[in-house]
């Protein structure tokens, strides 16, 4: 019994250590965020801050944002995006594939208003039949670059209701704002990640998108190439693999990613 004892503990310690890295050479990291993972990182955060003294400066965009901004020349130390995004990176020569880590996540659900009737979305075909009969939707512009809009338009060309739904469709200013106009009676259906909608209050989420209509969003966190902070960086995003941040992740939301 002892013996477990002492190696349970030696695991417990080697996970600390993973995490407070080189707490006694405190730096500041740079961060490029999807907006998807927003409230992940704004919980996680400070927990990481406190526990190795390193610095966050986050920026949370788009995944098309942030493609665009790295190839454009920005600066950043951790990239933590959908993969796709990151897979554009890597071929781009920005991050080394050997440096990419699956961190989360996310699937895309359906919201309304909250006290409303909750539609039929059962099928591809319920849905089809619920967006055609509302009479405005909103969803996150393709043209921001967000994962979730960008998936869901194609989800509306395989319905073959794309035309249709033009005129009814109200674009958020900032993705993520779908749900507030759902909220305040701007727009009857809200599309989009279910960590996302769930931070919105005056909502309800009718349920995920139907069959193979769904789409598993990928989030992972790349070390940039030209991080002068590698080590930091590194205990950034060991620490996004932790039980402590599993345990956020999935408060939100989301599925951590399986050890």
């Amino acid at each position: 019994m002892k013996i477990r004892l002492l190696v349970a503990a030696a695991n417990i310690g080697f996970m600390f250590l993973l995490v407070i890295g080189n707490a006694a050479e405190a730096a500041e990291i740079k961060v490029l965020s999807a907006l998807g993972m927003q409230a992940v990182m704004e919980d996680l955060g400070p927990k990481f801050e406190r526990a190795t003294k390193h610095k966050l400066a986050i920026t949370f965009v788009t995944m098309g944002e942030a493609v665009k901004l790295v190839q454009a020349g920005e600066t950043a130390d951790v990239v933590v995006i959908p993969q796709q995004g990151i897979d554009s990176m890597v071929k781009d020569g920005k991050a080394a594939a050997g440096n990419v880590t699956v961190v989360a996540r996310s699937g895309l659900g359906v919201a309304v208003r909250k006290g409303a009737p909750k539609p039929d979305i059962s099928s591809p075909e319920a849905l089809k039949r619920t967006l055609l009969a509302a009479r405005s939707i909103s969803y996150t512009d393709p043209a921001t670059g967000g994962a979730s809009g960008i998936h869901f338009a194609k989800v509306l060309d395989r319905l073959g209701i794309a035309n249709e739904m033009k005129p009814k469709t109200v674009f958020p200013p900032k993705t993520g704002l779908d749900g507030v106009l759902v909220a305040n009676g701007e727009a009857e259906i809200a599309v989009n990640q279910f960590q996302v909608l769930r931070q919105v209050a005056g909502i309800e989420i009718v349920g995920p998108l139907p069959g193979d209509l769904q789409d598993t969003i990928v989030f992972s966190a790349a070390i940039m190439g030209g991080t002068k902070n590698a080590e930091a960086s590194k205990a950034l995003v060991d620490f996004l693999r932790t039980p402590e941040a599993a345990a956020v992740i999935k408060a939100k939301g989301m599925e951590p990613a399986t050890p």
